[in-house]
């Protein structure tokens, strides 16, 4: 896949602007609070319609305007495309090739990761947070994952409110019990299956940039206990007898306290949890060895190469690293977005920022 060019209109502190982007490497610089992180933002924002720094759409919009839009045109294997977003005070609109769609349709059609340095959070931070961003992840390339977890999600808010009413021996209960445990074993299916195979290339992807006499692996910690060699039949039954388990605690808190919303993942390093046991300099590049498993992983599900964003990569690595990093990716065939405080030497599409105004592009060979 390959970004085309961008138009925005009253995003964050950006001016107004058309950009047309290189196939290869786009290099964003400037001193910092210029925007470079907005413009990352924005290309992410048209692709996914999603923001990476927050939840909040009215953050998006510049200040003193009422609404703010974004549009991209992009190229995969098939034909040229397009997707756009506008977005006001009260309300989102989703276009897909100029025709409104839902966010379910808009979501996955062009295929995007990003490496920030919040990303850290999936190492130190809460189970939530990994939770939210492997989902993501995995739906990102898998319409029926993306579907199951909102169901699911949709399921377990009803769920829920009948154990908060105690209130399970209504008729209907069991119906939305039954669906429950049918798409909480597909969530944690899916879920086995990404890991496994993200794991390998995890643990390739370390060891060939960062340090080839350590082994990284990615560990699903679910509720259901051991889940090796398990079947969608076996994880279903295994379920059941655990909501059972739990039937007097669930009714007791008026809460599920059962299902994946309450599994985590966690990275080893040389089989220790990186959380506690890894230095700063391990954990990101165990974050960056992630992200570059993700590309992998979504051109094994979807046969396409996605975008690549890296947002301050001069700050955030030592030189040694980020010489790794960028040799790494002048071999690989994507197109990549990087900002940056300083020059990379590499040969590039250069936009200079600074308070929001972008410089014309121009390319930089070396």
């Amino acid at each position: 896949m390959e970004i085309l060019e961008m138009n925005y209109i009253n995003f964050r502190n950006l001016e107004d602007r058309n950009i047309q982007f290189s196939p290869r490497f786009n290099l964003f610089f400037g001193k910092n609070g210029q925007g470079k992180t907005s413009i990352l933002e924005a290309i992410y924002f048209s692709a996914t319609g999603k923001s990476f720094r927050t939840s909040k759409n009215i953050e998006l919009i510049k200040y003193n305007k009422d609404k703010m839009g974004s549009y991209i045109s992009y190229r995969d294997l098939i034909s040229e495309k397009t997707l756009s977003v506008k977005i006001d005070r009260k309300q989102k609109e989703y276009k897909y090739n100029g025709k409104k769609t839902s966010f379910d349709e808009f979501y996955g059609k062009l295929n995007i990761i990003t490496f920030i340095p919040e990303d850290i959070e999936l190492i130190v931070g809460s189970p939530s947070f990994r939770r939210s961003f492997f989902d993501a992840e995995i739906a990102q390339s898998n319409y029926e994952y993306f579907k199951n977890l909102k169901d699911y999600n949709k399921i377990l808010k009803i769920r829920n409110k009948y154990l908060k009413e105690k209130n399970i021996k209504n008729d209907i209960f069991p119906i939305y019990e039954d669906e429950f445990i049918k798409l909480a074993a597909k969530i944690i299916l899916k879920r086995i299956e990404y890991v496994k195979n993200i794991s390998i290339i995890l643990n390739l992807n370390y060891r060939k940039l960062f340090d080839d006499k350590k082994e990284l692996s990615l560990k699903y910690d679910s509720f259901i206990g051991e889940f090796k060699g398990m079947s969608l039949i076996d994880l279903e039954e295994k379920i059941k007898v655990i909501i059972k388990e739990f039937r007097y605690q669930e009714l007791k808190y008026g809460y599920s306290m059962v299902g994946p919303q309450r599994d985590d993942f966690k990275f080893l390093l040389n089989e220790k949890e990186a959380k506690s046991y890894s230095s700063q300099g391990e954990k990101k590049s165990i974050i960056f060895s992630l992200k570059l498993s993700e590309i992998d992983m979504i051109i094994r599900e979807k046969r396409e190469t996605p975008i690549f964003l890296i947002d301050d990569i001069s700050s955030y690595f030592d030189s040694i690293r980020k010489d790794n990093i960028i040799n790494y990716l002048k071999r690989r065939e994507l197109q990549v977005f990087i900002s940056s405080t300083t020059d990379l030497n590499i040969e590039s599409k250069n936009f200079k920022i600074d308070k929001g105004e972008i410089q014309d592009g121009h390319y930089e060979c070396r």
